[in-house]
């Protein structure tokens, strides 16, 4: 019975999301109100911010990336870098393929055009690093500023990487093509954090 309830609370929370994202397409994000998310969604307004907590979340909620979690829940013996690439190399591998292109461009285009979701978007990439560096800071020796620059580096990085991600498929790349790109992205990527430009073939000076 747990198991059914979690599929339809699942189920709850991703019909709401997909009604939000619609409207703030079609009408503007500041146009919609909370009120006719959950009446287009079929629920109740305290309903919705049981899912929800506020109507950026309804937005935003999707692209969060909890990294201090991965970090903190990784394996005995494996280096916070590490279980961050098999997360990252997993996704790419594995989640290229079930990516939802449209709905994937339609809430790049809502948060595009919305000032208070893009601000929104800083806060939470923000927000996430802080908590990554929190947490690499219980493995990482000193003051704590190594660990914010691990976590402003590895954040940079990914970040990077999905936007090359979102960028191929703009311009039309298939998304198996774009999977296996990203999957060597992935690589280079933790290669480049691991090792710096060394990693690289070649000379770079």
């Amino acid at each position: 019975m747990a198991g059914l309830r979690e599929r339809k609370k699942e189920q709850t929370r991703r019909r709401i999301s997909e009604v939000a994202l619609r409207l703030f397409d079609e009408r503007g994000y500041d146009a919609v109100t909370v009120a006719e998310v959950a009446e287009a969604a079929g629920v109740a307004k305290v309903t919705l911010f049981a899912y929800f907590s506020s109507k950026e979340c309804l937005v935003l909620d999707a692209v969060k990336e909890d990294m201090a979690a991965i970090v903190a829940g990784r394996p005995e013996g494996r280096s916070p870098l590490d279980a961050l690439r098999a997360h990252y190399r997993g996704m790419a591998r594995q989640g290229a393929g079930e990516v939802d292109v449209e709905e994937l461009f339609t809430r790049i285009r809502v948060i595009s055009s919305s000032p208070a979701l893009l601000a929104g978007l800083q806060w939470t990439y923000a927000g996430q690093r802080q908590e990554l560096a929190a947490e690499l800071a219980r493995a990482v020796p000193g003051d704590g500023l190594a660990a914010q620059l691990m976590a402003a580096q590895i954040s940079a990085a990914v970040t990077t990487v999905q936007e090359a991600f979102f960028h191929r498929l703009s311009t039309g790349v298939p998304l198996e093509k774009a999977g296996r790109l990203l999957a060597e992205d992935v690589e280079l990527a933790f290669d480049l954090l691991e090792h710096g430009f060394s990693s690289l073939k070649g000379n770079i000076s």
